[in-house]
């Protein structure tokens, strides 16, 4: 008789997963079974359940969930990073691959440690990686208001950033971060002004037109004959938009570098250690990463919910 476990499950690519019976999961040669604690509600995972991201797969019956917190057979509490399909993380248990787990500090509690960990790990791989800046360099951070782009902020502080731009839509919303310069969008001067005084890094969440804005303002009317500054701008996510319009001169003219960050430019081996170094360095630095804690039961009530604090569901 086959055993089962209460979880999330994506019956049709497009829905909201619905709650229910699913098979318990059974360990294989390098793998671990792990009771599940807490897991967070992030858009790749909507993305995934939808059927439109990259690495979606080909149909549905599958339980969402790209990472978790809970513990292994040895009642060790680890962070968990993309469990073997069809059993994501939001499900009582679910089936880590060998060396796919690292430790949780006994200061951070399972939410805290899911949420740090779902909203920080994609700017910390990003500045730690892909574009490492010098001690006291300018970051700007495009979709600041959202708990990725909040996150950010205060990595690139981690990292020694002498100055945290914060780019959004929301004024409301700017005002309220830890920035050392706060701009809405439309402010094009004054995004100009920032990147003539010199940007070092841009973390982009969104791409689409709010990505538009930031490359023209970056980019419009240069090229000087001594040469232009070095400037990364490092694609995160994709929240406004897949495409973009991109002038050729642009590149040309400016010392602009266009980079992604994210599964496929980096390796898993790579996404995991940074796990482990964001984890680990989280109490000391007192990063701050607000969720709003759920039963998994509400799973499919809560799913298109857009709350200022990250989901965390909790299987129980």
């Amino acid at each position: 008789m086959v055993k089962a476990m209460k979880a999330a499950i994506v019956e049709k690519f497009g829905a909201a997963p619905t709650y229910g019976n699913f098979r318990e999961p059974e360990a294989g040669e390098g793998e671990t079974v792990v009771r599940v604690h807490a897991a967070a509600l992030s858009p790749i995972v909507r993305a995934l359940a939808s059927g439109r991201h990259y690495a979606s797969g080909a149909s549905a019956g599958f339980v969402p969930g790209v990472d978790g917190v809970g513990t292994d057979p040895s009642g060790k509490r680890v962070y968990f990073l993309f469990p073997k399909a069809p059993f994501g993380s939001m499900a009582q248990q679910a089936v880590a691959m060998a060396g796919m787990t690292v430790p949780v500090p006994e200061s951070l509690s399972d939410e805290q440690a899911a949420t740090i960990a779902t909203s920080g790990l994609a700017s910390w791989v990003a500045l730690s990686r892909r574009a490492p800046f010098p001690k006291g360099g300018v970051v700007l951070v495009n979709g600041a208001t959202g708990a990725a782009g909040r996150m950010a902020l205060q990595t690139a502080r981690f990292f020694g950033a002498g100055k945290v731009i914060a780019l959004g839509r929301n004024r409301a919303k700017l005002e309220a971060l830890d920035a050392d310069v706060k701009l809405h969008l439309e402010d094009e001067a004054l995004l100009r002004a920032q990147f003539d005084q010199g940007v070092d890094v841009v973390l982009d969440f969104l791409w689409g037109d709010p990505a538009v804005r930031v490359l023209r303002a970056a980019t419009e009317g240069r090229g000087s004959r001594s040469g232009e500054p070095r400037l990364r701008f490092v694609q995160v996510g994709t929240a406004a938009g897949d495409e973009i319009p991109l002038r050729g001169d642009r590149l040309r003219s400016t010392g602009i570098e266009l980079l992604g960050s994210g599964i496929g430019s980096l390796s898993v081996k790579e996404l995991l250690a940074g796990a482990d170094e964001l984890l680990a360095a989280a109490p000391g630095a007192g990063f701050h990463a607000p969720f709003r804690s759920l039963p998994l039961s509400q799973v499919a009530e809560a799913w298109n919910l857009e709350p200022e604090e990250r989901l965390v569901f909790v299987p129980g």
